[in-house]
C-alpha cells in the first residue's frame, strides 16, 4: 500500500466517524493523520469544522489558517468562516471586517460575505455602508429574500406606495418563495409599513409574517407548547426553594451584572447605558448559561439534584474566565441575555452575590413587540399573540418566586420610567450595580461598540417616548391579547 493510499483510507475512515456523529473521535482521527501528512489543505478545513462545532475556536482559526496556507480550494469560504469565528464569537470585529474583504477580493460575488459583510456594518452602526453592501448583493442576486429584507428594513418606506413596498409585495407573491423567505419579506413589510404610519396595513402584514414563519417551522418540533411550559415553570420553582438556596455553597465571591427579562422588554438599551460607563463593557447575549443547561445540567432543573459544589465552583469558574478572554482587563461585563429569567436560580447557586437588572415594559407593548419581530423559531411562544400573552404570564408567575428569594438583588428597570425620567432611572442603576455616576451614561448612544441585537438601531439613537404606548395604534386588533393579560391578572395597560 502506497503512502498516498494510506492518507486516502486515514481520511476516509475520519470522515466516515464524522457523519456518524463521533464528533471527537473524528477530530481525533484528523489530528492524527494531519501529524503525519500535513499537506491536506481540505482536511485541515475538515478539523476546524469540527473545532467551531466544539467551540475550540482559536484551534479552528489555527486549522483553517492551515488550509488557506496549503492552497485549500474555494479559500473565500474559510476567510468567511474565520470571520463567523470572529464576529459572532470572539467579539474581534476588525478581524472579522478583515476576513470578509479578504473573501471578497478572491471572489467579488461571492454572496455569503457579502451578506455577512452588511450584517456586521448594521451591528457597527453604519448604515451607508450596509446598504450600499445589501445593495452589491443584491444586484447579484435579486431574488434573495433574506437580503431584500434586511435592505429594506434598513432603508424604509415612505408611504405604502413606495417601489420598496411594491417590490416587498412582489417578491412574497412569488410563486418561488418559500415560507421562510415569506416570513422575512413581510417581518421586514410590517416593519416598514409601521414606521411610516400605515399601521392597519403592517398589521396585516405581521399577521402574515408570523403564519408563514410558524409553517416554516412545522415539523421541527418549534411551535409552543403551553403546557409543557408551565410545567418548566412549575419545576424551577420547586427545585430553586429558599432552603436548597441557603444551603449552596458559596461557590464564588465574584459580582457579575445580568440583565434580563422579556424579550423586547429594553435590555440592550440597559446595556448601552450601563456600557457607557468606563468600568463596564457590554457582554451582549452570551450564551454560556443556556449551553449548560442544555448539555452538562441536561435534564435542567432535575439534574441540579445531583451537581456537586465542585461543580458549580467549576462552572462559575469557566463563566469568569469566558468573560476574562473576550474581555481582558474588564473589571465589569453585562450578561445580556434576555431568557436568562429562566436560570436565575442556576445563576445565585454559581454567584451568590451576582446582581440582576430586571428590564420590564408595558405589557401591551411587550407582547406586541415580540409579535412584531423575526425571532428564532426555538421561540416558538413568539408567533401567535395568545401564546405570547401566556408564556408572558409564565415569565410574571417565575419572576415573583425569583423575587421572593432575591428580591434585594433585583432591581426592576422599567423601559417606561426610563424615558419619562432618565436622570433618576441612571442613577438608581449605577447605584444598584456599584457604580459612581458618570454623565457619559446620559449619552449612551454616541458610544462606538457593536450591537449584535435587533435594537442595533433604536440603541444608537437619542432617548425617544414613542416606543411607550405603541400598542394604542393598534388597539383594535388587540382584544384578544388584552383579554389573555386581564383574565390572568395582568394590568393590560400598565407597565
Amino acid at each position: 500500500m502506497t503512502a498516498g493510499s494510506d492518507a486516502r483510507s486515514a481520511v476516509r475512515a475520519a470522515m466516515l466517524l464524522e457523519r456518524a456523529g463521533r464528533f471527537d473521535e473524528a477530530e481525533a482521527a484528523y489530528e492524527a493523520l494531519l501529524a503525519r501528512w500535513p499537506d491536506l489543505p481540505d482536511t485541515w478545513y475538515n478539523l476546524g469544522v469540527l473545532q467551531r462545532r466544539a467551540r475550540r475556536f482559536d484551534a479552528a482559526l489555527a486549522s483553517y489558517g492551515q488550509a488557506l496556507a496549503r492552497g485549500v480550494d474555494r479559500p473565500e469560504e474559510v476567510h468567511l468562516n474565520r470571520g463567523v469565528i470572529y464576529a459572532d464569537h470572539l467579539r474581534q470585529d476588525d478581524a472579522a471586517e478583515r476576513e470578509l474583504h479578504a473573501a471578497l477580493a478572491l471572489n467579488p460575488a461571492y454572496v455569503p460575505a457579502l451578506f455577512n459583510l452588511a450584517n456586521l456594518n448594521e451591528d457597527l452602526g453604519r448604515r451607508g455602508a450596509a446598504l450600499a453592501a445589501y445593495e452589491r448583493l443584491l444586484a447579484l442576486d435579486p431574488h434573495n429574500a433574506e437580503a431584500l429584507a434586511r435592505y429594506a428594513s434598513l432603508h424604509g418606506v415612505s408611504s405604502p406606495a413606495d417601489p420598496l413596498a411594491g417590490r416587498l409585495l412582489q417578491a412574497i407573491a412569488d410563486p418561488g418563495a418559500t415560507p421562510a423567505d415569506r416570513a422575512s419579506l413581510s417581518f421586514a413589510l410590517g416593519k416598514s409599513l409601521d414606521a411610516c404610519g400605515a399601521y392597519d396595513q403592517a398589521f396585516a402584514a405581521y399577521v402574515m409574517a408570523n403564519q408563514q414563519s410558524r409553517a416554516s417551522a412545522a415539523g421541527r418540533g418549534a411551535l409552543y407548547d403551553r403546557l409543557g411550559h408551565e410545567h418548566f415553570v412549575d419545576a424551577l420553582i420547586t427545585t430553586f426553594t429558599r432552603e436548597r438556596i441557603q444551603a449552596a455553597p458559596k461557590t464564588s465571591a465574584a459580582r457579575p451584572v445580568f440583565i434580563c427579562g422579556m424579550f423586547r422588554s429594553g435590555s440592550t438599551l440597559t446595556e448601552q447605558v450601563l456600557a457607557a460607563h468606563p468600568r463596564v463593557r457590554a457582554g451582549g447575549e452570551l450564551d454560556f448559561l443556556p449551553m449548560v443547561v442544555q448539555t452538562e445540567l441536561a435534564p435542567f432543573p432535575s439534574a441540579m439534584s445531583r451537581v456537586s459544589a465542585q461543580q458549580l465552583a467549576e462552572l462559575a469558574a469557566r463563566y469568569l474566565e469566558q468573560l476574562s478572554r473576550l474581555f481582558p482587563g474588564a473589571t465589569h461585563v453585562t450578561d445580556k441575555r434576555p431568557d436568562n429569567f429562566l436560570y436565575l436560580g442556576l445563576v445565585k447557586c454559581l454567584f451568590p452575590e451576582a446582581r440582576i437588572v430586571h428590564t420590564t415594559r408595558n405589557p401591551l407593548d411587550n407582547c406586541l413587540s415580540i409579535y412584531f419581530l423575526h425571532l428564532d423559531h426555538g421561540m416558538g411562544y413568539a408567533l401567535d399573540l395568545a401564546d405570547i400573552a401566556h408564556y408572558y404570564l409564565q415569565y410574571r408567575r417565575l419572576m415573583a418566586h425569583w423575587k421572593s428569594l432575591f428580591g434585594a438583588d433585583i432591581l426592576d428597570f422599567d423601559y417606561d420610567v426610563f424615558v419619562r425620567e432618565p436622570r433618576a432611572s441612571v442613577a438608581k442603576l449605577l447605584d444598584f450595580c456599584g457604580l459612581d455616576w458618570h454623565e457619559g451614561c446620559m449619552d449612551f448612544q454616541r458610544a462606538d461598540r457593536a450591537v449584535k441585537t435587533a435594537s442595533v438601531w433604536q440603541v444608537r439613537e437619542p432617548l425617544y417616548q414613542r416606543s411607550s404606548g405603541r400598542w394604542r395604534n393598534y388597539e383594535r386588533h388587540l382584544a384578544p391579547l388584552r383579554e389573555a393579560l386581564r383574565d390572568s391578572g395582568g394590568p393590560p395597560e400598565s407597565a
